[in-house]
């Protein structure tokens, strides 16, 4: 679908019962909130039941509420500020326990991110870092975390690894400046994106390097570039994004790795166990 969801829920008005015309209505009016509602919260929100969402989000053409919610937040992504997010989770949310409003909020996005992702291309990244000279990996702003989690026990798996991040000295083009053919840079980025993530992958791939972007959704910029894509759902909570699909993405990485090296892995964990024994590690 082409055109502005708001410009298709605004031209079909005259075909709406008198359900659909509530949802649209809130939806003009309310749609960086209703980006962010499951189908069930829009019902509440307006007085309709769930299914009347559904039918009304078929009715404009979208393959159900997920994919008309997603066109929602992809017209949105990006123009709110921290203040706006703030305001607006606070409203969705209203009385509702928080903790369990943002753990329910992670469970879905779990679930969406296992029934979407792409288990060749899954394959495929495994396939890539095994067999690569050098594995880079890159996150900044708070994709950093993942990267620098994801780093820590590559570590212990292959002894080609580098964490490229903005902890360092130098600048992120001079810690991967001599990143070339056989290469693998995997890169981490989620909202808000950093610039100099989508200026590195350029560079690495101009290098010859093979690009692999663990990223939101296919509209983000280090997408289009990358030669293998993985996508974990990460949708607002509050001023942050909620980034434990992309952890729990990462963690099933590591685990394929970690049984495709097998018996090397043994034992490296066997020398760690008696240093750790040794120096107090526990």
């Amino acid at each position: 679908m082409d055109r502005d969801i708001l410009s298709v829920i605004a031209d079909e008005s005259r075909h709406y019962s008198k359900g659909q015309k509530q949802i649209a209505n809130y939806i003009l009016e309310n749609y960086e909130k209703a980006a962010f509602m499951n189908a069930i919260t829009l019902g509440e929100t307006v007085g309709v039941s769930e299914s009347t969402v559904v039918r009304f989000a078929s009715m404009l053409g979208y393959d159900g509420y997920p994919a008309m919610r997603k066109a929602l937040q992809e017209m949105i992504r990006n123009k709110l500020t921290s203040v706006q997010r703030i305001e607006v989770t606070r409203e969705i949310m209203g009385t509702q326990d928080v903790l369990t409003s943002v753990l329910n909020s992670d469970t879905e996005r779990l679930k969406e991110t296992l029934n979407s992702i792409d288990k060749e291309a899954f394959d495929e990244v495994v396939n890539s870092i095994i067999g690569a000279k050098n594995i880079y990996l890159l996150g900044l702003r708070a994709s950093e975390v993942l990267s620098s989690f994801m780093g820590f026990y590559l570590n212990m798996i292959f002894d080609n690894v580098r964490v490229a991040n903005d902890r360092y000295v130098n600048e992120i083009f001079e810690q991967i400046i001599n990143i070339g053919e056989g290469d693998v840079l995997l890169a981490i980025s989620f909202p808000r994106y950093s610039r100099r993530t989508v200026k590195a992958m350029r560079y690495a791939k101009r290098r010859g390097a093979k690009t692999i972007a663990i990223t939101d959704d296919e509209i983000s910029p280090i997408a289009d570039i990358a030669d293998i894509r993985l996508f974990a759902k990460s949708d607002m909570v509050s001023f942050l994004d909620s980034l434990v699909a992309p952890l729990s993405l990462i963690n099933a990485l590591l685990a394929a790795l970690g049984n495709r090296r097998g018996g090397n892995l043994s034992e490296t964990f066997e020398n760690l166990e008696s240093i750790w024994t040794e120096y107090g590690v526990y």
